[in-house]
């Protein structure tokens, strides 16, 4: 029996999958519906341990979806329903966008200001590929951490609302899409 095949039957006998491998998962619970996101927690540990933290601080309860830009990306995790920006509760971290990560179709990456290390609670999902995000491209580029796995059906739903100025703000849902939960989900068996 070759290696690989022994491999995989040791494997297969202690219940050893694939899931074993796969990232830490995070359930974003929204007024569209769920969004299941699998962290690259070993390609990029300072943003996935920053995201888990606000998830596990329940930060994310009640904010929205606050950036829809079709064909581009849709940002979430800084602001009420009524446009009041949240303060944070975690210093900014380091950006760690030369992980080697693309901002493609999908990704989840840290939104941050014009200061490279800047990013807090704030994040994207990216709608289409966006090779300007990435590192060595625009700037410093923008930190992959993750990838939705469930729900870019509801992602595509999300980037196609209709969207209007408010304030000081453009690319507004006209709707309040908001964040009602968000967990760690558990690994399947």
């Amino acid at each position: 029996m070759s290696s690989l095949k022994h491999a995989i039957v040791i494997a297969s006998l202690f219940g050893l999958t694939t899931n074993v491998l796969a990232g830490t998962q995070v359930t974003l619970s929204t007024t569209q519906g769920d969004i299941q996101i699998e962290l690259y927690d070993q390609q990029a540990p300072i943003s996935s341990n920053n995201f888990l933290k606000y998830v596990t601080s329940g930060f994310y309860k009640g904010t929205i979806f606050h950036r829809v830009i079709p064909g581009f990306m849709v940002q979430a995790g800084g602001f009420t329903p009524n446009m009041q920006q949240k303060p944070t509760t975690f210093p900014a971290i380091k950006n760690e966008a030369n992980n080697g990560l693309k901002n493609l179709r999908g990704t989840v990456a840290m939104a941050r200001t014009g200061a490279i290390n800047s990013a807090t609670s704030q994040f994207f999902i990216n709608t289409m590929d966006n090779p300007t995000l990435d590192h060595g491209v625009r700037d410093y580029g923008y930190a992959v951490f993750g990838r939705v796995t469930r729900g870019m059906d509801v992602v595509d739903n999300i980037a196609n609302v209709p969207t209007s100025k408010k304030g000081m703000h453009f690319d507004v849902p006209l709707k309040p899409i908001i964040i009602l939960d968000a967990k760690v989900s558990p690994k399947p068996f």
